[in-house]
């Protein structure tokens, strides 16, 4: 039996195409951020927010969720200026790393080899920054987290720690958002360069972007980018960790005004995503979004959902409410 010419081409291009994927992202691992009150704000996420600390090295303190494998998913470090020092994303594989070196070279664009060791739990980094100056790290070796601690260690295999209940105890990391002047050509950087998909965005009455949401994994998004109403510069506008349910939402509220952590926006739901929401600022002045819900994405040829004007505050906030100017134009630095 023959095989036709156009049957040939077809798999040819498959193959070309499976080639391809192995030089890919796979999903955003952690963030790393700079902190002016190391105490405080090392009190704000461990005491208020119940993040667990893996290690302590030098001025950095590496944390996790309870049910984050990694051994960090948010590194605080000692810094005179709050803001954003890294987004750290795992690659594909450790090929898809030098792959990504090589066109970095081919394309001319500026990047840092940072070797293993430099870092906790961290294997071989590339560093460099995206056209806005948004700082990212790819690597593809990370330690998991090993728990020696019984006091904290799970009987659920599934479980890298038990469920304590204490603080606001969110389930993992979830994404992060930066404030950017041009979000379209943002968008498409990141999107064409490193393959985050581009999920849904917002379009203002004078067809001016808004906001866009990427993920390369099936969340809703693992970046998030948004027009700074300003005009003067990227900024660091939050992270954020992920709850189960809207009452743990609730009580993630209620733990802030106990503790005096100042609550910006919240608790609303964003029609966009469909997650449920509260935005805070912690001592050292970053802002970090708590929130549940959101829907999931699994179609391979999905296609951007426009939020055009007529409907997009309803993205903002489902149930009516108004974000705070400062939502818009209020973020930490790019370190």
């Amino acid at each position: 039996m023959s095989i036709s010419k156009e049957k040939i081409i077809q798999e040819q291009s498959l193959l070309e195409k499976l080639e391809k994927q192995t030089t890919t992202i796979a999903h955003i691992g952690h963030v790393e951020i700079g902190v002016t009150n190391l105490e405080k704000s090392l009190w704000f996420f461990t005491e208020v927010m119940g993040l667990y600390v893996s290690a302590s090295e030098g001025d950095r303190v590496y944390l996790r969720a309870w049910q984050d494998f990694d051994h960090h998913t948010l590194v605080l470090k000692k810094s005179d200026t709050s803001g954003v020092k890294q987004i750290g994303w795992r690659v594909s594989s450790a090929e898809a790393l030098k792959s990504f070196e090589n066109q970095f070279k081919d394309m001319g664009l500026d990047y840092k080899w940072v070797e293993e060791g430099s870092k906790k739990a961290l294997g071989d980094t590339i560093q460099f920054r995206s056209p806005a100056g948004l700082p990212v790290e790819l690597y593809w070796e990370k330690e998991l987290f090993v728990n020696t601690d019984p006091a904290t260690a799970s009987k659920l295999p599934s479980h890298p720690s038990k469920y304590t209940g204490k603080g606001v105890s969110p389930r993992r990391f979830d994404h992060v958002n930066f404030m950017v002047n041009d979000v379209v050509k943002e968008q498409q950087w990141w999107t064409d360069l490193l393959g985050i998909h581009h999920r849904y965005f917002v379009q203002n009455e004078n067809d001016i972007r808004l906001g866009s949401w990427l993920s390369r994994t099936n969340i809703a998004h693992e970046i998030a980018l948004m027009r700074n109403a300003n005009q003067n510069g990227a900024l660091f506008h939050h992270l954020a960790y992920y709850l189960d349910s809207p009452d743990e939402l609730i009580r993630a509220a209620n733990l802030m005004a106990e503790n005096d952590i100042k609550i910006e926006w919240g608790p609303g739901k964003h029609g966009t995503s469909g997650a449920q929401f509260i935005y805070v600022i912690e001592p050292s002045g970053n802002r970090v979004e708590i929130w549940t819900g959101g829907f999931l994405i699994f179609a391979p040829d999905w296609n951007p959902i426009e939020w055009s004007p007529e409907v997009g505050p309803l993205g903002l906030d489902l149930w009516g409410s108004k974000a705070p100017e400062s939502y818009f134009t209020y973020g930490t630095k790019l370190l």
